[in-house]
């Protein structure tokens, strides 16, 4: 199955706190200890809350406080590049200077010279609207294609 086609499917819900597991809360707690600086570390937080950094690692890009969803505005983009040195480095430079935050970034291993990479973006003080975005990433010669996988924006 290609990994595009299956973060195209992710569907996102909206669940009760008392019906989440409960390494879920934990990673909640873990994050929120972090964000306040009640934790200098990833392993402070996660003994403080008993639980193994193993399940806090799987669970902190996929379950957020409602809050955090609401105030921010993010974006989810495909793309499928060519395989080139500095590729990545230049997408990120375009999306930092129309002022896009990355959330997360997740690159597959280079087939036959092409590369799926999806980044999650926070474009709450994005500098340029989401259109003009999009047409500066698509204007780079190794980008094939570009995709907004799921949008708050």
């Amino acid at each position: 199955m290609d990994v595009g086609k299956k973060e195209q499917n992710e569907k996102f819900y909206l669940v009760r706190e008392d019906v989440l597991p409960e390494a879920m809360k934990k990673t909640l707690d873990a994050k929120e200890l972090i964000e306040r600086k009640k934790a200098d570390s990833v392993w402070e937080a996660v003994q403080k809350v008993d639980l193994s950094r193993s399940a806090f690692y799987k669970y902190r890009d996929t379950v957020f406080p409602f809050h955090t969803i609401v105030k921010e505005r993010i974006i989810t983009l495909f793309f499928h590049l060519e395989d080139r040195s500095g590729t990545l480095s230049e997408l990120l430079a375009v999306v930092a200077g129309c002022g896009g935050n990355v959330l997360t970034i997740h690159q597959t291993i280079p087939l036959q010279g092409r590369a799926n990479v999806t980044l999650s973006l926070n474009v709450t003080d994005m500098k340029v609207g989401l259109d003009e975005l999009l047409a500066r990433l698509k204007k780079l010669e190794f980008v094939d294609t570009v995709e907004v996988l799921g949008s708050g924006a």
